[in-house]
Order: structure tokens, then sequence, then C-alpha cells
């Protein structure tokens, strides 16, 4: 097998979507579709499924990049709306290792922001159609 077909080979056994696939097929080696890539998205996805298992060190370190990455876009959300922001406060209290947080206050948090965002993309898209 070779250097690209492993990598892309990789890609599909963990599970990522065809677009990352066919973007890093056109690369000799995920090294360098890693380089060339400028989704963040895809970027976190990938270090997410190679940290190790919730709760592990590496994992906190990869929740600390996702909440930096993630308050660049809280001038997004709209005037008080703190649901994002309490969310990403919470996980990084837990990834900084504050005992009184748990994986399930995480959790529990980023399914607050989820049904937020949900309810307003449901808004956004009722105010179109009307």
């Amino acid at each position: 097998m070779t250097a690209r077909a492993s990598h892309v080979q990789r890609l599909r056994s963990l599970g990522a979507c065809e677009d990352a696939v066919a973007f890093a097929a056109r690369y000799p080696t995920l090294r360098a579709a890693w380089a060339a890539c400028q989704r963040g998205d895809w970027m976190l996805w990938y270090a997410g499924k190679a940290a190790g298992p919730p709760g592990s060190e590496a994992r906190k370190r990869l929740v600390l990049a996702a909440c930096d990455c993630a308050e660049l876009a809280l001038r997004f959300v709209p005037a008080g709306e703190e649901r994002p922001a309490a969310a990403i406060g919470i996980a990084r209290q837990w990834a900084l290792g504050d005992e009184s947080v748990t994986l399930e206050d995480v959790q529990d948090a980023a399914a607050a922001t989820a049904a937020a965002a949900a309810a307003y993309a449901a808004a956004a898209f009722a105010a179109a159609y009307a």
C-alpha cells in the first residue's frame, strides 16, 4: 500500500467526510495534506480522533485549542445569548483540571449550545421565508 493510499484509508476508517478524504487524496502524505488544509474544523476533527480517549491529557489540550477557536466566533452570537460563552468556559475549566467540573457538565453545556444554535437557525430560516 502506498503512503497516499495509507493515509486516505486511515481517514476513511476514522469516518472522515468524503470531502476531507478527497482533499487529502490530492497529497502524497497526511502531513502534506495537513500543511495545506485551511479547514480548521477538519483539523480539529482529526486531532480529536488522534488525541486519545475523553479525559486523557492529550484530549484536554485539544479541548483548550478548540476553546480558543470557538471564542473567535463569539462575536457572531446574538447579544444576550450566553450559552456558547458559558459552554466554552465550562470546557476550559474541565480541560484545566477543575475538579468541580465533570465531563458530563461539559457535554450538557455543549448540548445547550447546540440547542441555541438550532433555535437561531430555525428562526433565521423562518425569517428568510416570511
